[in-house]
């Protein structure tokens, strides 16, 4: 079995090319996140996105393919998960936001994984200015994590119950999946707040027809069971004849939906 890069995007899963770093903060579990890359902001800082990359991949390679987008009032930071062992891959150790076994209905959920890289990505957006509107978004397994950090958004919590104090403003998956969706409406239809926070949030979802690493499927009832917990903003966009990758296309059409629901000024 072989994955490969293919146009702008990374791969699920990279068995045998897996970046590790060591220069990081903050452990999960003893394993210490890797480098941070960040992409300023060419005109007035309007808005900072945390986006995260996929399985085996690291934060280099989404700054690179940021630098290039079309909006000058974004501030992109682009950290690099973990190296640890990942069951998917017979614990090969490899870059991953959490653990991961086989991409199916009977996924388990890494709570403690997922936990420990979302309260990452709080911390990394937890200095950002108070007027500088914030957000997450990702690719693949980095779009799983930016939708659990969305849900520990809406809740305000992590699934340890520590508290979530992050103001997250819009999230964007692509090509990812929804962790921990079998308890979530019941959680968040047990809280005013919670309920006023999935309705606020806006979120784009978009995903490949010919995904043959995270199905369709997945990204399509990720959206409706998002619809169903109560997240009234979400939209939800196909590509046809997409794989596993992303396509300048598909990254344009990201900033410009950034732009319009964050009220960013125009591209240079």
């Amino acid at each position: 079995m072989s994955y490969s890069h293919q146009n702008m995007g990374s791969g699920l899963f990279l068995p045998l090319i897996c970046p590790v770093f060591t220069v990081g903060s903050r452990s999960a579990r003893g394993y210490e996140f890797g480098r941070t890359y960040v992409v300023r902001p060419k005109g007035k800082h309007q808005a900072t996105i945390v986006w995260l990359h996929g399985l085996g991949d690291n934060g280099s390679s989404s700054s690179q393919l940021l630098e290039s987008l079309p909006f000058p009032n974004i501030k992109w930071i682009c950290p690099t998960a973990p190296s640890r062992p990942v069951s998917l891959l017979g614990g090969f150790p490899c870059t991953a936001w959490f653990d991961v076994g086989e991409i199916s209905e009977d996924l388990h959920d890494d709570i403690e994984g997922l936990d420990a890289s979302a309260a990452h990505i709080a911390n990394l957006l937890s200095t950002e200015p108070t007027d500088v509107k914030v957000g997450i978004g990702g690719f693949s397994m980095g779009a799983a994590i930016a939708l659990y950090s969305t849900t520990c958004y809406a809740l305000g919590r992590y699934g340890t119950g520590q508290p979530y104090t992050i103001n997250l403003r819009a999230t964007v998956g692509l090509s990812g999946w929804l962790p921990g969706w079998r308890s979530l409406r019941s959680k968040i239809e047990r809280s005013n707040e919670a309920t006023r926070r999935a309705a606020s949030i806006p979120i784009l979802l978009a995903h490949g027809t010919s995904d043959d690493v995270v199905p369709y499927s997945f990204g399509e009832k990720s959206a409706h069971l998002l619809g169903m917990a109560g997240f009234r903003q979400v939209v939800f966009k196909p590509y046809e004849g997409l794989g596993h990758y992303t396509v300048p296309k598909e990254m344009e059409e990201v900033v410009h939906w950034l732009a319009s629901r964050l009220g960013l000024d125009g591209s240079r």
